[in-house]
């Protein structure tokens, strides 16, 4: 018998590691709708996702050897709720933001944003 492991029970780092750091399935899924849609348009053709503890980034490339066109982003702990979600350029420069993600991505007219 090992005297060296334990079991914990009620562990009280749970919910640390419970903590989401990604998008959800929802947001997840109004954001690869409007891919999917951009794709069949000839305006995209690739994309990529960016991870760190602050924010998590889907970045839309229209070609896959280029810099990113745009990156749809969702900050974890905004001051401002409004910061919530945002779309940025290349440079991060932020184009537009909302607390509402399916909202921004709607009410975004993604050609007047192209360059």
């Amino acid at each position: 018998m090992n005297r060296n492991l334990r079991l914990v029970v009620n562990n009280s780092n749970q919910k640390q590691i419970e903590e989401k750091y990604f998008f959800e399935k929802e947001e997840l899924k109004i954001i690869l709708d409007l891919y999917a849609k951009m794709v069949s348009e000839g305006s995209w053709r690739d994309y990529g996702l960016s991870i760190s503890s602050k924010q998590v980034g889907f970045s839309v490339f229209k070609n896959a050897a280029e810099n990113a066109l745009y990156k749809i982003c969702k900050n974890f702990k905004p001051k401002n709720p409004n910061l919530r979600y945002s779309i940025t350029d290349v440079s991060g420069k932020i184009l537009k933001n909302s607390y509402d993600l399916k909202s921004l991505l709607k009410n975004t007219n993604w050609k007047k944003l192209q360059k």
